[in-house]
């Protein structure tokens, strides 16, 4: 029997990373004033978040909630804790200083909850 769950979560994967690593590199490049910066960030992003959201991915399809409003409220909430953590720490190692890592990380919580959840529900 074929596993379609795993071609599936790859192609999320890779969708999903595309539009995270847009918005990255935009929210990155205003908040630091430098495009260099930007793109810096959002490409080294596009590794780890590809490994850290096909885990999270494989960790969702173990606990199958009936309510799917409830399930793809929960899982934008416990991505979006994962992905900023890892674009806070990126962006601070990338720009030198902690507070414009932090304002990345917090700028994209907001976009990228809206972001992820309308690419779940597509």
């Amino acid at each position: 029997m074929v596993d379609h769950s795993r071609k599936r979560h790859i192609a999320k994967t890779i969708t999903w990373r595309c539009i995270g690593t847009l918005d990255t590199i935009i929210l990155s490049w205003i908040i630091s004033g430098n495009l260099y910066v930007g793109l810096k960030i959002g490409i080294s992003e596009v590794g780890t978040k590809m490994i850290l959201y096909y885990f999270h991915e494989r960790i969702w399809f173990k606990y199958n909630l009936p309510n799917k409003i409830k399930r793809h409220l929960l899982k934008t909430l416990s991505w979006r804790l994962v992905g900023s953590l890892d674009t806070f720490l990126l962006a601070w190692l990338i720009s030198g200083n902690p507070i414009t890592g932090f304002q990345i990380g917090m700028a994209e919580v907001l976009t990228k909850m809206i972001l992820y959840y309308l690419n779940e529900k597509i």
